[in-house]
């Protein structure tokens, strides 16, 4: 019998297209956050600390509001992929060989494998099943943003309300804003699920080049005007981010729709006319497994949001709103790598394994047979351990060097950057202790989207309950360095370094534990820099210090302040040249696989 996984082997295309489009997505993302990096900086001339708090609240309730719509939905989504064409193609093999239950033989054989035609079929069905569950999206995000409306504006004091020009119309927009954009989910989860990052590459770059315009023109034209804005070019700017995001995804949808024979608009699927309980369907729309997973994941994307943006809501309780505008700027720039980098590794690596592991859940473990099926599974999770192997081991080696240097170079960036208005304000300080942070950061978002892409129900729900006590601890973390030790914004930072670690720590005992119950190997002790690595960051932090000295940097001018980078930039170039040296062996592993994924895809 011809299995699902013999038609997307380890090396196929799907799986190196999910790499070759990680790439993809750095580069444009790299492209249009500078783009917004640079109208931000033109925009903090425009604007006052108060100002900057809160656009940033308004921000939260936005991301608020589309994270609890459609987070849950597109980690299900995600891993929906074959598994809903293997449960269609059983559930056809059923109907067709119930009623011949005295032939053991045919009902051993299962279904057998399909014509082109039939599997075209399946393939507009799957989509469609897709497309159906993403407008649940739409309807939580309603309730979501009604919701969360009722209590930020709750939360607003009136002097805030009083000294914010246009507070109530610009939080209008951005709950339209946030509408407009949950309005392109259904032709999003298409192309996540057909890993078309062309697609999505476009549409996030020109959307967000749109923002930009858009905010740093109203902006600009409201100071001509001598008129307050306000935080309204926010506003502005994010409402023209949804529309040219729907607009883009909604072509490229329509055009892939046109061509396979599904909609992007809801439709009963053809699988659920059977009248059996055992239809893998529910109210003839929504695949079952998938919207249970979902469901399942609710809770967990309450706590992952909370921890998520918990910074910003303890600062908003415990803090004025000028020392949330300095946390905002030091957070802005520190999450800056993120945004750029993490962030689009994390998406892909989800979409890679859950892919590459698809088969290796329990619903999926019942239905395999044979030996040839199970060294499938293993030499399936054995790639899975060596991929995210790497993937941690490029992660230490760059957060070693964000470690050694960061905390020197973080407050010279806000003076060169911001302007000595901001350096003098703290943010310098509270970004050097993010610089510390970031590796943090970084090794828990890739511990939680491999995760996230193999968790079964029960273990996303004891990661729920996990996330849940980290969430107090990181409340209480909070509480006692921004108001009993008062540490301000650099104490948060503390307390978010806390939890990350927490949350570290338990991905790593179920990665472990994954792997171990699939007989694989995996050793954390292997993402190690290696010990040259380590002492040459030593040596450098140190390096770093000495040569910058003891000068009060906001008294330092441009120019002053361009020399003193320099001088961490000629530390930073041994230091790295010391780091090559010390990887070399796995660096140039690395560059052999890439080499020769890219000579595969070339011949093929």
């Amino acid at each position: 019998m011809a299995s699902e996984k013999e038609a997307t082997p380890l090396g196929s295309p799907a799986a190196s297209g999910a790499l070759r489009g990680a790439s993809l997505l750095i580069l444009l993302q790299v492209a249009s956050r500078a783009i917004t990096f640079v109208a931000n900086q033109l925009l903090l001339r425009f604007l006052t600390a108060q100002l900057l708090g809160v656009s940033t609240q308004l921000e939260v309730y936005y991301l608020s509001v589309l994270f609890f719509a459609r987070e849950s939905l597109r980690v299900a989504i995600q891993r929906q992929g074959d598994a809903q064409d293997r449960a269609d193609h059983a559930h056809e093999g059923d109907a067709k060989t119930g009623a011949a239950k005295d032939n053991a033989a045919t009902a051993t054989a299962g279904p057998g494998p399909r014509s082109p035609a039939a599997a075209d079929t399946a393939r507009a069905r799957t989509t469609q099943a897709v497309v159906n569950l993403s407008y649940i999206s739409i309807l939580l995000g309603l309730v979501s943003a009604a919701l969360l409306g009722v209590l930020y504006l709750g939360s607003i004091d009136g002097d805030t309300m009083a000294s914010t020009p246009f507070l109530l119309p610009s939080f209008s927009i951005y709950a339209i804003a946030a509408m407009v954009e949950l309005l392109s989910e259904p032709a999003f989860v298409v192309m996540q699920t057909r890993l078309q990052f062309g697609a999505r590459a476009t549409a996030e770059s020109t959307a967000t080049f749109a923002r930009c315009v858009v905010t740093l023109g109203s902006a600009v034209v409201a100071s001509r005007l001598r008129v307050e804005a306000g935080v309204l070019p926010f506003a502005l700017g994010q409402l023209s981010y949804g529309l040219v995001l729907l607009a883009v995804y909604g072509w490229y949808g329509a055009v892939l729709a046109g061509k396979e024979g599904f909609s992007l608009l809801p439709k009963k699927l053809a699988a659920a006319s059977s009248s059996s309980s055992s239809s893998p369907y529910a109210m003839s729309f929504f695949y079952r497994p998938t919207l249970y997973l979902a469901r399942s994941m609710i809770a967990q994307s309450l706590f992952k949001h909370l921890l998520t943006q918990g910074d910003t809501l303890l600062v908003t309780a415990l803090s004025t709103p000028t020392a949330q505008g300095v946390y905002a700027l030091a957070n802005n720039y520190g999450g800056l790598v993120a945004r750029l980098v993490f962030q689009p590794i994390e998406e892909s690596s989800r979409s890679y394994f859950s892919r590459l592991l698809s088969q290796q859940g329990p619903g999926a473990t019942d239905k395999t047979t044979g030996n040839e099926e199970k060294e499938k599974d293993k030499a399936a999770a054995h790639k899975a351990s060596a991929d995210l192997t790497v993937l941690l081991k490029l992660y230490s080696i760059f957060s070693v060097v964000v470690v050694a240097l960061g905390p020197t170079a973080a407050p010279l960036l806000v003076g060169l950057v911001a302007g000595p208005r901001w350096a003098a304000s703290g943010a310098g300080a509270v970004l050097a202790a993010y610089a510390l942070y970031v590796p943090l950061l970084a090794a828990n978002g890739v511990a939680e989207s491999f995760v996230a892409s193999v968790a079964t129900e029960a273990e996303v729900r004891l990661q729920s309950a996990w996330m849940g006590a980290f969430s107090l601890a990181f409340g209480a973390a909070g509480f006692v360095f921004l108001r009993v030790l008062a540490w301000g914004a650099k104490g948060l930072v503390v307390a978010n370094s806390i939890n990350m670690a927490c949350r570290i720590v338990w991905c790593a005992g179920f990665i472990s534990r994954y792997f171990a119950r699939a007989g694989v190997k995996f050793d954390l002790a292997e993402v190690r820099p290696s010990a040259l690595t380590i002492g040459a960051a030593a040596v450098a932090n140190q390096a770093a210090r000495a040569v910058v000295g003891g000068s009060p940097l906001p008294g330092l001018a441009a120019k002053q302040i361009m020399i003193e980078l320099v001088k961490v930039a000629g530390v930073a170039i041994v230091f790295i040249a010391l780091v090559a040296i010390g990887e070399r062996q796995f660096l140039l592993r690395c560059f052999e696989t890439a080499r020769g994924r890219r000579q595969k895809a070339t011949n093929k």
